[in-house]
C-alpha cells in the first residue's frame, strides 16, 4: 500500500511541529482524505476515520475552548486514544495545555499552519491524491508538446529517445525517458513522472547518457505532466492497413483510464518530431471542438449531395 511519511508532509506543507519530543519518523499516511473532527468533539465517534489526517479549524477550536473541563478531559481522552497519524491546527491556532499534554502522552503529533482551513484542506488533499494515487511504470518517453502530454511508446531501439531529443531541440519539454511512472489521480486524469534516478536523463544508443537539463537548460525539462495522448511507434508493415483519415479514435488503457492512441509506422524519411507535434496540436484542436477529419467528411458528403441534385 502506498504511503507518505509525516515528515514529508511537514516539509511540503511548511508545518510547524508543536510536539517535537515525539518521534515521527515512522508515522505514515495511507489515505488522501482528511477529517475535521467536529462531530467527535461533540461526542459522536461512530464511523470515525482515525487513520486520516485530522484538521482543526476555527469552528472546532472555539468549540473546544467552550467545553467544561470535565467534558474536555472526556472528549480529549477518547479522541487522542485513537491511532491518529497527526492533527493540524490551522490559522496559527494553539492547542490548549490539556490537549497538548494528552497528545504527547498518547504520542499523537500536533502540527500548525498559518493557512486558512479551507485553503490548507484543498492543498493537502490535492497533494496526497497525487502521492497516494495508484501507480504503474511503463516503458516509454513522456514529453510536453504545446501543453499536451505525449507518451511515446514502442519497442526498444525504435527511436523514442531520438524523437524526444528532436522535440526538446524544437522547444518542447522532457518529463522522463525510458521509464514513465503513471499515477491515476482521478477517473479522468493520469499524471506521468520520472523515477528520481533517471530524472532529466536521456539514453542515446551510440552516445550514452545525456543530461538534458544541463545541455538545454531548465526550460527544457518538467517534473510532472498530464498524459493526454499516446503515440505508439512501430516498424512499417507494407501489408498492414493504416488509418489515413482518423474519423474514429483509437484508445489504449492505463489503470482503467482510456487515452487516445495513434499507431505511427516508422520508415526512413519520416520526421518523428514533426509527426508528434502535429498529433499533439491536432489532439488539442479536437478538444477545442474542431475535427479536421470530420470537416473533410462533411465536405465530401456535401459535394456528393450537390452532384445528385444537379443530376436530378
Amino acid at each position: 500500500m502506498a504511503s507518505v511519511s509525516l515528515k514529508d508532509i511537514i516539509a511540503k506543507m511548511k508545518l510547524e511541529n508543536l510536539t517535537p519530543e515525539l518521534d515521527i519518523t515512522k508515522v505514515k499516511i495511507t489515505q488522501p482524505d482528511i477529517n475535521r473532527p467536529a462531530l467527535q468533539m461533540a461526542g459522536y465517534f461512530e464511523h470515525f476515520e482515525a487513520t486520516r489526517m485530522q484538521i482543526i479549524g476555527f469552528v472546532e477550536y472555539t468549540y473546544m475552548l467552550g467545553l467544561p473541563e470535565a467534558r474536555k478531559k472526556e472528549i480529549y481522552t477518547k479522541l487522542l486514544s485513537c491511532d491518529i497519524p497527526g492533527i493540524v491546527f490551522c490559522r496559527e491556532l494553539q492547542p490548549d495545555p490539556l490537549f497538548l499534554e494528552m497528545a504527547i502522552a498518547n504520542e499523537v503529533p500536533l502540527l500548525m499552519t498559518k493557512k486558512a482551513t479551507s485553503a490548507f484542506t484543498a492543498e493537502i488533499i490535492r497533494w496526497l491524491n497525487v502521492k497516494l494515487a495508484p501507480c504503474i511504470s511503463v516503458h516509454g518517453v513522456l514529453v510536453d508538446v504545446y501543453g499536451e502530454g505525449v507518451l511515446i511508446t514502442g519497442e526498444s531501439g525504435i527511436g523514442k529517445s531520438e524523437a524526444a531529443l528532436e522535440l526538446i531541440k524544437r522547444g518542447h519539454r522532457l518529463v522522463t525517458d525510458d521509464v514513465v511512472e503513471i499515477r491515476k489521480v482521478s477517473d479522468d486524469t493520469l499524471i506521468g513522472t520520472a523515477p528520481d534516478i533517471t530524472k532529466h536523463f536521456i539514453e542515446l544508443r551510440g552516445i550514452g547518457i545525456v543530461d538534458v537539463k544541463t545541455l538545454f537548460g531548465v526550460s527544457s525539462v518538467k517534473d510532472t505532466q498530464n498524459i493526454d495522448l499516446v503515440i505508439r511507434l512501430e516498424d512499417w508493415d507494407k501489408d498492414k492497413e493504416y488509418d489515413r483519415l482518423g474519423l474514429e479514435e483509437e484508445y489504449t488503457e492505463y489503470l482503467g483510464n482510456k487515452i487516445v492512441c495513434h499507431n505511427i509506422p516508422i520508415r526512413p524519411g519520416r520526421n518523428l518530431a514533426i509527426i508528434c507535434e502535429s498529433a499533439a496540436v491536432n489532439h488539442r484542436q479536437k478538444k477545442m471542438g474542431y475535427n479536421a477529419a470530420q470537416e473533410l467528411y462533411t465536405r465530401v458528403q456535401n459535394s456528393l449531395a450537390r452532384r445528385r441534385d444537379e443530376e436530378d
